[in-house]
């Protein structure tokens, strides 16, 4: 079926972007149960100081792992399909580490906990990519700010069962007995591109990595610079700048806050100015935001600086998988460019896993060897290099909305119902 850039999307493609929204938004509160609930998990456990970032560490690498596999597995299978499947085992095994019994179950549930993210991951920015081909206009952002808004709901929730000491099996359990089902629900209304002939397409598809290599680069950049704000924020706050111990958990809700805020209206940017732009902005506001947390003579300019950050890095990563979603369907054309297409977006994927594990010891690393305000200079510097790779971000035909949609017609395949 074909959809003319420009129209109104019809009901299928609608209901597929409501759908899709809310698989954004349940791997929004589950990722954010997990990590805001890591003290609690050690605790129940026993797991040493020691042992903890190899548990840490083994959750992003076996994401980047599920990523792959999902990269080969859409080759065979529809992407919805992957996330029907992934989505409900990522919630059980979330409730799996906080009902198990020992030290043994715990890594096994993290384990099939990371392979799933990474395959869900993978499989949701599939299928936005060609939603919003699809649609001929800029929608990324908003799935990612669904997506924020899931992680803000899963923090509250976090600190709504630490508040009331309730055990994480009770805080993780009515979750999934909620998440599960929906997600179910709405994978029938998922909405795939329509593919050649089976094997046709995939045969010819061949991705240079020369090609991704900028768009890769900015995703573990902005990646590095996420993960600094998220396990560095509290600590800088109390220790370099003199804050309270309450008042030093307040950066991070307030960059996830802003992140949520700029992707909401990201998308309006794009359709008038274009991905370029917008990224370049992102890219300038969110050093600024480094520098000024790396200056600040207190806490409160020190968050001012985390609310630009959170303005700034927001836009960055959902604007690089729709690119590399656009570069890879428009070199292989209609007949192999949805197989590329996916397959840009999962190996892009493993960057985001990347960037996560750097970010964290890369600031402990620089702060320990020279002063933790040096560490954030850091990510500014590497978040600014996005701005020699802005051009990868496509010109004036990546351009969506406001007048300038591209003037032909899109593949859209069935629901996932049909596969």
């Amino acid at each position: 079926m074909t959809v003319p850039f420009g129209r109104a999307p019809e009901p299928r493609l609608r209901h597929g972007r409501a759908a899709l929204a809310l698989g954004f938004f349940v791997q929004g509160v589950v990722f954010a149960l997990l990590v805001t609930r890591i003290p609690a998990i050690q605790d129940r456990y026993g797991i040493s100081d020691g042992l903890l970032p190899a548990f840490l560490a083994a959750v992003p690498v076996l994401a980047g792992v599920g990523s792959v596999a999902t990269e080969q597995l859409v080759k065979r299978v529809r992407p919805a399909l992957v996330l029907r499947s992934a989505q409900p085992v990522a919630c059980l095994a979330l409730v799996a580490v906080g009902s198990g019994s020992g030290l043994a179950q715990v890594a096994v549930a993290l384990a099939v906990f990371g392979v799933a993210v990474g395959a869900l991951d993978a499989a949701m920015n599939m299928l936005g990519v060609g939603l919003q081909r699809a649609y001929g206009r800029s929608i990324m952002l908003g799935f990612h700010a669904v997506y924020s808004l899931g992680g803000i709901l899963g923090a509250s929730l976090a600190w709504a069962g630490a508040h009331w000491g309730l055990p994480l099996a009770l805080l993780y359990g009515p979750v999934a007995a909620v998440a599960v089902p929906a997600v179910l629900i709405a994978g029938h209304w998922y909405v795939d591109q329509e593919r050649g002939r089976a094997g046709q397409g995939a045969a010819r598809v061949s991705l240079s990595m020369r090609l991704l290599l900028p768009l890769c680069l900015v995703m573990a950049f902005a990646y590095i610079g996420d993960s600094t704000v998220s396990n560095w924020s509290a600590k800088y706050l109390q220790d370099v700048l003199g804050s309270s111990e309450q008042l030093a958990t307040v950066p991070y809700n307030v960059y996830m806050v802003t992140t949520l805020l700029g992707r909401a209206v990201g998308d309006l940017g794009v359709r008038k100015f274009g991905p370029v732009a917008v990224v370049r902005t992102g890219a300038v506001v969110a050093a600024a935001g480094f520098a000024v947390v790396a200056v600040a003579p207190g806490a409160w300019p020190g968050m001012a600086g985390f609310t630009l950050l959170g303005l700034g890095l927001c836009v960055i990563v959902p604007q690089t998988f729709a690119a590399a979603g656009r570069q890879a369907y428009e070199a292989h054309g209609p007949a192999g460019g949805p197989e590329a297409s996916d397959a840009a977006v999962a190996r892009l994927n493993i960057f985001n896993y990347a960037g996560f594990l750097v970010g964290s010891p890369l600031a402990g690393a620089v702060g320990d060897a020279w002063s933790y305000r040096g560490a954030m200079l850091v990510p500014m510097v590497l978040v600014l290099a996005t701005l020699v790779y802005a051009p990868s971000f496509g010109g004036e035909r990546a351009r969506y909305g406001g007048g300038h949609e591209r003037p032909r017609t899109a593949d859209v395949g069935r629901g996932s119902n049909g596969l």
